[in-house]
């Protein structure tokens, strides 16, 4: 019996780490422009307004893939959602390498945002549905895992490109994405549909229970019928809204969040990390190297979080890495003020990474995942990555004009300051999701 349940959470551990590899692109889309930003501005010698829209093009359409994600996502299913992630993901890859036109480019750019969009909403949701109540952290975080793997990636494949010099090299730092995209396409096809979806769909019954008895098979009885109960409240009711009343509680929740996820900063960092450097005084090279750094030191934190999440809670994950978030996010800001020099600021960077690794980058898109009820949960995931990626782009179009005209100290006291409102949202409003099922959640969320 436990050789069966080994090998079952192995097939459904395979599930979670396929549907995660989205989660890579997505990291390495986001991430791989750093590298590149600056060559294609002087490729088509754009101004800084026109640059900042270039570097946040992308972004836009990740706003526009995560607002519509859930449409395919319900009307579809997760996985055939995902399969359509996955090919916009190699079209955009190969599109940005090859493009001559900067028209072209911010076209194919946006393309492949809209890829990142409807993966941040998708993936997630299809994750919290196929793992068991025990697991389940640790499993949707396997996604930002993935984001924070792709994101190392693409920093050591910018480094090691750029090393090689050539005025094309960004063209092989967009276009490599290419290789990763073919094969998530490939896997996806041993890939199920999200068994929750099909019952609430009404299809594909047998399909649905064979899946369920692959995740928990000693408990599938009891899921099915906590699934159906689910179901049954709201049939013959209207289709649900995700803008009502009862649901106040998680739209509060993921929204806040996910504007304070970015108002940390670290999607300026993760666009800019080698002009920040640069702006505190390190050369052109030891930039990149620098940037290489965050990235192993995401990588490093994100996996330490994935071993807790579920042990400690996301609530007490939040805590700890919020202290640290103020406690360098000041530090950098001083260090500005005061231009104590670029080792300083890397050194405080990369703490800040590891604490916000610990904390929000492990435990967004779990949270989110896991506080809308079953009928809308792709809604809500939607509405949490929206959030999320208009704050991104908001901060990626204006990061460079700011930094020219305010200095680097005004804008990290800023992020400084949001994390002292987080601190708060988080020690009164966030609860504890953790060892739940994804019913018992919904009972405990929505209002009556």
């Amino acid at each position: 019996m436990k050789t069966t349940k080994r090998m079952n959470s192995n097939i459904v551990f395979f599930w979670a780490f396929v549907v995660a590899l989205g989660g890579f692109l997505f990291g390495f889309d986001t991430a791989v422009i750093s590298g590149a930003e600056q060559d294609i501005q002087q490729y088509w010698h754009l101004s800084e307004m026109q640059h900042g829209f270039t570097v946040s093009i992308a972004l836009i359409g990740t706003v526009l893939g995560a607002l519509g994600g859930s449409t395919p996502s319900d009307k579809l299913g997760r996985r055939a959602t995902l399969l359509l992630v996955a090919i916009v993901y190699l079209v955009s890859a190969i599109g940005t390498a090859m493009a001559t036109n900067w028209y072209l480019f911010l076209l194919c750019r946006f393309v492949g945002g809209l890829g990142v969009g409807a993966s941040s909403v998708t993936a997630p949701v299809y994750i919290s549905e196929v793992s068991p109540a025990q697991y389940r952290g640790r499993m949707v975080a396997l996604f930002q895992f993935n984001v924070v793997f792709g994101i190392l990636v693409s920093y050591l494949s910018n480094y090691l490109i750029g090393g090689q010099g050539g005025e094309n090299a960004w063209r092989l730092m967009l276009g490599i994405q290419a290789f990763p995209a073919a094969l998530f396409l490939l896997l996806l096809r041993w890939v199920p549909e999200s068994p929750r979806w099909l019952l609430l769909q009404g299809k594909e019954q047998a399909a649905a229970v064979k899946t369920l008895q692959i995740i928990n098979p000693a408990g599938y009885e009891q899921d099915m019928i906590t699934i159906r109960q689910s179901q049954q409240a709201v049939a013959g009711a209207p289709k649900e809204k995700l803008f009502s009343g009862k649901y106040r509680t998680p739209i509060m929740l993921a929204v806040l969040f996910a504007m304070f996820n970015q108002v940390s900063g670290i999607n300026a960092i993760i666009y800019y990390a080698p002009r920040i450097f640069e702006m505190s005084g390190l050369g052109a090279g030891s930039s990149l190297l620098s940037t290489v750094g965050i990235g192993i030191v995401n990588f490093i934190f994100t996996l330490t979080a994935i071993r807790f999440i579920d042990r400690i809670g996301r609530r007490q994950l939040m805590l700890i890495g919020t202290v640290g978030l103020i406690a360098t996010l000041g530090l950098v800001a001083i260090s500005f003020y005061r231009h104590t020099g670029g080792i300083a600021v890397v050194s405080y960077l990369l703490i800040y990474i590891a604490f916000f690794a610990f904390s929000q980058g492990a435990v967004i898109w779990v949270f989110i995942s896991e506080i809308f009820p079953n009928q809308v949960r792709a809604k809500g995931q939607t509405l949490g990555s929206f959030t999320h990626w208009i704050m991104a782009a908001v901060i990626a179009f204006t990061f460079p004009y700011l930094a020219s005209h305010i200095g680097g100290g005004h804008i990290f006291l800023f992020f400084c300051l949001m994390m002292v409102l987080q601190l708060l949202f988080v020690w009164k409003w966030m609860p504890e999701t953790k060892g739940q099922t994804l019913e018992q959640i919904e009972v405990s969320m929505v209002v009556h």
